[in-house]
């Protein structure tokens, strides 16, 4: 055949011929299938066979006398040009040769999946996709559920032509691409009936932090494109790619999206789909199942890693894949090269920092991690563009390459609908400007002309708040951050920022609080769920909401609570993870959901029933054992034996051994499976008996906060005495000077994870020159906590250097009187 090759005939190596999408088509056909991912097959038009169809009908000279002198900025004219031009292209005869090799592959096309006409889509593919400068994907058309040999015709028609819409005359123009420059291949493959199953859109890293270790698979009822379009809210599922690759099942998150609609085939017609709404109880659950997603992710990495050594270099994927829902298998569909994040070389970190609160007016999912203020524009489609200013806020329901003109002016864009993959986000990204997505009020909730400040920079939630409100904005350059020897690592109490937060140059995570996934991930007391008949009806109903979809309440709890410490584990892995178990006091965990019943009152919970004391207790030892479920999870099943944990406020060593036999009874032993267990180092009694405790513990990470207080006997959450209470106190520095020595004798390390070492340079300073193993800091003090303590490192050596040279000399000065 001239003008068509069949997918199995190119590769990547072919772009020129049949554009970026049919050459990786190809590719995976050729060098992937074989070894089990599922593709389904189907042909190009070439792009000599579009070139066949312009100069055989005479197009070429028309197209470019309409486009002769065209102004991209006068819209009028560009989009009266490009409605004649694509108007002369479909009505053009197609050339008999080419016709009837269309007609021939689709006939053995459909032969090949025994049907007597096989409904195909029909995808454009430029041939300068996917460029470092420019990325032509998703400009031009496709067209679902394609049936008979006269629709194909005119389908492969109209995609020609719909390289030359308003949008897409207007790109080339601004990148300086000539119109014949480009010329379009048309892939027809055979389709999934995803209409009756599944489908969606997986990055092959975080789309949001631009983190490599994480899969993202989206996935929606029916057909792709709503996904692709970002007209629903799709699931969302992290895999996490490392632990994936050692024959684990690490699905880290998993979140349930509202998937509002599904794009089915329109029985009446032909190339027709049409939108449909899906049922509550549909919405309600996920739309694929775990094993799938893991065979996905699987696939995902495997054309991942094939295409990053065909070039060379990591180069992530941008993949869509869909589920048949009468067999039930799942196939790839189509791969590109992630084009966003994949352009970023230089290792700079922007930090953005609200300064003060604000009126939260909506929100939604964050896209990107920035910050941006301006008016308010409500537009419900792309008629009222011509209302946008540059410098304004985008307030619109959803998006299309019809909107990209005033996006790229836009400070910042907010939608109703669509998910993290969704056009919307995705133009976001490359733009490099916040975007909220899936949000749900946004058209009414916002007020025309209003000032509004758009947050992307407070974890996976994005806010838009009422007027102008200020923010810090820091640059890192992190190959400039000089590495001291002294293990700096980050305190880490949200798991939605961790893979943002994982690319500072720090050591791991010091000190990860329990009790904050509890409240931001679970919400519920352990103890409503072991007990759940006991709770009144009223709380039931609560609950029974909370937790639908589980058969079981504490899966629950286990499910949400390993997602939460699983996240966070993957972000930093393989550096370590230090996950403290809950320390709530009696008083904060009443305040959970169902707590109140379950939660004795204390008139000082901050000395109270807490930390150990309860772990071992019959009134809550179920619901330890629910935590130790969540993190043998984590370690076990996810694989991400970078995880640690550590044992707070334990008074006694007996306290001590009796946690960790009640671990040891929920399968967690120190020493299996990598498994470090370190305590706190909060209580007098811990620096006093440090020998004991080092017997039971691998570490010990000094608590400053709960140090200070029970060293001055200032309750540090009193007002009155606020004054006194100081950890820079001499007796403070004592117990911390002496707890490191004692340690260190045992064998044992030593790190801090309290607000000091955040707070004071001075303080930091004198625990590195008493040889502390590791500071644990908070985000913001990492990098100027890391700087000072390598400068200081510098000066000790420097006069330890100086001393031993002293010495040498003093040496050398002594007299040598032999004996007589």
């Amino acid at each position: 055949m001239q003008w068509v090759r069949w997918f199995a005939e190119v590769g990547i190596d072919d772009v020129g011929s049949v554009g970026g999408k049919n050459a990786s088509l190809g590719e995976m056909i050729r060098e992937l299938a074989p070894h089990g991912i599922r593709i389904p097959d189907g042909f190009a038009v070439t792009a000599e066979g579009y070139r066949h169809f312009l100069s055989e009908s005479g197009l070429e000279s028309y197209i470019a006398e309409e486009l002769e002198g065209i102004d991209r900025n006068q819209v009028e004219t560009l989009v009266e040009a490009s409605g004649r031009i694509r108007e002369r292209m479909v009505a053009a005869a197609m050339p008999e040769d080419l016709v009837a090799e269309l007609g021939e592959a689709y006939r053995r096309l459909s032969k090949n999946y025994h049907v007597k006409q096989a409904d195909v889509a029909v995808r454009s593919s430029a041939t300068a996709e996917d460029l470092p400068e420019a990325s032509f994907a998703g400009q031009q058309e496709t067209f679902l559920n394609v049936r008979g040999e006269g629709h194909l015709i005119e389908s492969v028609k109209a995609a020609f032509a719909s390289l030359f819409t308003p949008r897409a005359i207007h790109y080339r123009e601004n990148l300086g691409f000539g119109h014949f420059d480009v010329a379009l291949s048309v892939g027809v493959q055979k389709m999934v009936r995803a209409d009756k199953g599944s489908s969606g859109v997986i990055f092959t890293l975080d789309t949001e932090s631009g983190h490599p270790g994480i899969i993202m698979v989206t996935s929606a009822w029916g057909l792709g494109e709503n996904v692709v379009q970002g007209r629903v809210v799709p699931d969302m599922y992290y895999v996490h790619k490392d632990t994936l690759d050692q024959g684990f099942s690490p699905i880290v998150l998993r979140r349930c999206g509202s998937k509002e609609m599904r794009m089915v085939y329109d029985e009446q017609g032909h190339r027709l789909t049409k939108n449909v709404p899906v049922a509550e109880a549909d919405r309600a659950r996920y739309s694929l199942g775990d094993e799938d997603v893991l065979t996905l992710a699987r696939w995902s990495l495997a054309i991942e890693k094939h295409y990053s050594k065909r070039r060379g270099h990591p180069v992530p994927m941008d993949i869509e894949w869909g589920r048949d829902g009468v067999t039930g298998e799942v196939f790839i569909l189509q791969a590109r090269p992630e084009t966003v994040h994949s352009r970023r070389t230089a290792p700079r970190i922007r930090e953005y920092h609200l300064k003060a609160s604000g009126e939260v007016l909506v929100t939604g999912a964050a896209v990107g991690e920035s910050i941006a203020t301006g008016k308010a524009r409500v537009i419900s489609d792309p008629s009222g563009m011509g209302r946008f200013q540059a410098g304004e806020v985008l307030i619109t329901e959803t998006t299309d390459p019809d909107w990209e003109p005033i996006m790229k002016t836009a400070a910042a864009i907010v939608t109703a609908g669509g998910g993290r993959t969704s056009h919307a986000a995705i133009v976001s990204r490359e733009l490099g400007i916040p975007a909220i997505v899936g949000a749900e009020k946004a058209m009414t909730a916002v007020s025309e002309g209003e000032t509004v400040t758009v947050s992307c920079a407070e974890g996976a939630t994005g806010f838009v708040y009422r007027g102008e409100i200020p923010f810090d904005v820091e640059e890192i350059d992190t190959s400039t951050v000089e590495r001291p020897e002294t293990a700096i690592m980050m305190n880490v109490g949200d798991p939605e920022r961790a893979l943002h937060l994982s690319k500072f140059p720090c050591d791991g995570v010091g000190l990860a609080r329990m009790e904050f996934i509890f409240a931001g991930w679970v919400r519920v007391h352990p103890l409503a769920l072991t007990r759940f008949e006991s709770l009144d009806s009223a709380t039931r109903r609560e609950v029974e909401a909370l937790t639908r979809g589980y058969d079981k309440k504490e899966e629950y709890f286990v499910d949400r609570l390993s997602q939460g410490i699983g996240l966070l584990a993957a972000a930093f892995y393989p550096r370590p993870v230090i996950l403290r178990f809950s320390d709530f006091k009696t008083n904060e965990y009443a305040g959970l959901l169902g707590g109140k019943p379950f939660e004795p009152h204390e008139e000082n919970p901050m000395l109270g029933w807490r930390g150990a004391s309860r772990y071992y207790d019959a009134e809550y030892k179920e619901g330890f054992l629910l935590e130790v479920a969540a993190v043998r999870r984590v370690r076990e099943h996810f694989g991400l034996r970078n995880l640690k944990v550590m044992i707070p406020f334990c008074r006694t060593p007996e306290e001590g051994r009796r946690v960790l036999e009640v671990m040891r009874e929920g399968g967690l032993v120190r020493g299996e499976n990598e498994l470090e267990v370190y305590v706190m180092a909060e209580i007098p009694s811990n620096i006093l008996l440090a020998e004991q405790f080092a017997k039971l513990f691998d570490g010990f990470s000094i608590g400053s906060n709960d140090l200070t207080q029970l060293t001055l006997g200032v309750d540090r959450d009193s007002a009155r005495v606020a004054g006194v209470f100081d950890e820079r106190n001499q007796a403070v520095k004592d117990s911390c000077a002496m707890l490191i020595e004692r340690a260190h004798r045992a064998g044992r390390k030593v790190g801090i994870c309290g607000q000091a070492p955040s707070d004071y340079p001075e303080f930091a300073a004198f625990l590195v020159e008493r040889g502390i193993d590791s500071l644990s800091l908070n985000p913001d003090a990492v990098v100027p906590t890391m700087r000072r303590v390598h400068a200081l490192e510098q000066k000790l050596s420097a006069r330890s250097a100086e001393e031993a040279r002293e010495e040498r000399e003093a040496e050398r000065e002594i007299p040598f009187n032999p004996p007589p």
